[in-house]
């Protein structure tokens, strides 16, 4: 189905999903399995929690109790929380090959040689508009194994330089996203030593985008213990941006698991270009968005969302919100630009994009209808996961520096 484009109006929903519970797959993301990611993600040299950034000068400006940014441009020096799924499902592919327990693998035990041996030579297959390919590469290039990453059209030469840097061979396809996604599997289905590691699922493989979720739940994870170790005992809100929808799941599903009987209102954010699951919650099932999906957020140009994801999406986020362009850009200008006392964060197109909505949302009286139905007020606690940074540094610095997709003015 091709997705009408507001190209300038922000579009919101409530869930008029009907709730099956899920029980299935909310265990998926269930504490056990994310704390045995976490315990591999603890066990590499580079691991080091990203930070939780505390902006209580903007909390105090926009009347809220307090705005919580998890800043992934830190992490493992990839400036995106994409390698913590990729690795992790490298290695729990590894172990299914080994015949042991993920709890047996770490990093160390990942790259030995005698891990190498008996793994063989394998090529890891993945398309990506860049950051999701840069960690599998990075992961692949550490187990000493080749990877072929594939490129929608329009991607970044910087990122598609990023990866080649890994070892990896890319290249850019003239494909958007879901097309170079078929690509990579049919070019993996035909090699024997051939391995798809995608964060979308199908009919047919859903093991590894499983995986790929529960990697993702370090990041949802090490933000609880920071609220924690902060005196915050849990988020009232929670805004995630998706794409395929696989990280919005991880960080719903790992939320809901813990806090079933006073869940936090999640709200999940889409580019209006490529809103797949806003545009399911709309039809009742997912169809899918065609065509170009064209966006800032590459990230999040993404038209056929995680089946897996969307179970639990579909039971446990509140609101599901399709934003145009300009509002990632004033995301990036704020957390850029912050207010005095406040700390600086590098947020890329993708990551922002929450923080540019809510500030919309709680300084333009237009979406007065929303902040109700959202329930934001002066107790609430925000959540925001800033997922990138600037990883592409000439765009970042046309939005940021020079204005571009600057926010449209009303007419009077």
């Amino acid at each position: 189905m091709i997705l009408p484009v507001e190209k300038e109006k922000i579009l919101w929903a409530p869930n008029k999903m009907p709730k099956t519970g899920s029980p299935e797959s909310l265990s998926l993301m269930k504490a056990t399995e994310i704390d045995a990611a976490l315990r591999f993600h603890r066990s590499f040299p580079q691991y080091a929690e990203t930070p939780l950034v505390s902006l209580a000068r903007l909390s105090d400006f926009l009347g809220v109790k307090g705005i919580f940014v998890k800043d992934e441009s830190f992490r493992f020096d990839l400036n995106s929380f994409k390698v913590l799924g990729g690795s992790y499902a490298i290695a729990k592919y590894a172990a299914k090959v080994l015949g042991r327990d993920i709890s047996e693998i770490d990093y160390d035990t990942l790259i030995s040689r005698e891990t190498r041996q008996k793994l063989k030579d394998i090529t890891f297959y993945t398309a990506t508009d860049g950051n999701h390919g840069r960690g599998v590469a990075w992961a692949a290039n550490r187990l000493g194994q080749r990877s072929v990453v594939l490129m929608p059209k329009g991607s970044s030469q910087i990122r598609l330089r990023n990866i080649q840097s890994e070892g990896a061979e890319a290249e850019i396809t003239s494909l958007n996203y879901d097309d170079a996604v078929r690509l990579a599997s049919d070019r993996a289905s035909k090699d024997p030593r051939g391995v798809v590691i995608q964060d979308t699922a199908w009919e047919g493989y859903s093991e590894i985008p499983l995986w790929i979720m529960q990697g993702y739940g370090t990041m949802a994870s090490e933000a609880l213990m920071q609220l924690n170790e902060g005196g915050v005992d849990k988020p009232t809100h929670i805004f995630v941006q998706a794409g395929v929808g696989s990280m919005a799941g991880a960080v719903a599903g790992y939320f809901a698991n813990l806090f079933p009987s006073d869940p936090a209102v999640i709200t999940v954010v889409e580019a209006s270009a490529a809103a797949c699951l806003y545009l399911a919650n709309q039809e009742g099932k997912l169809t899918g968005v065609k065509g170009d999906l064209s966006t800032i957020m590459a990230g999040l140009s993404c038209g056929e969302a995680n089946s897996i994801s969307w179970e639990i999406l579909k039971n446990y986020a509140r609101f599901f919100i399709s934003v145009p362009d300009w509002v990632s850009a004033r995301g990036m200008r704020v957390l850029g630009s912050p207010l005095k006392g406040d700390t600086r964060i590098i947020s890329g197109e993708s990551g922002a994009v929450t923080l540019g909505l809510l500030y919309t949302l709680l300084i333009d009286a237009a979406h007065v209808d929303f902040r109700k139905a959202l329930g934001i007020d002066t107790d609430s606690l925000v959540l925001l996961f800033s997922t990138e940074g600037d990883t592409d540094p000439d765009k970042y610095n046309d939005i940021v520096w020079d204005g571009e997709f600057s926010v449209p003015q009303t007419k009077e």
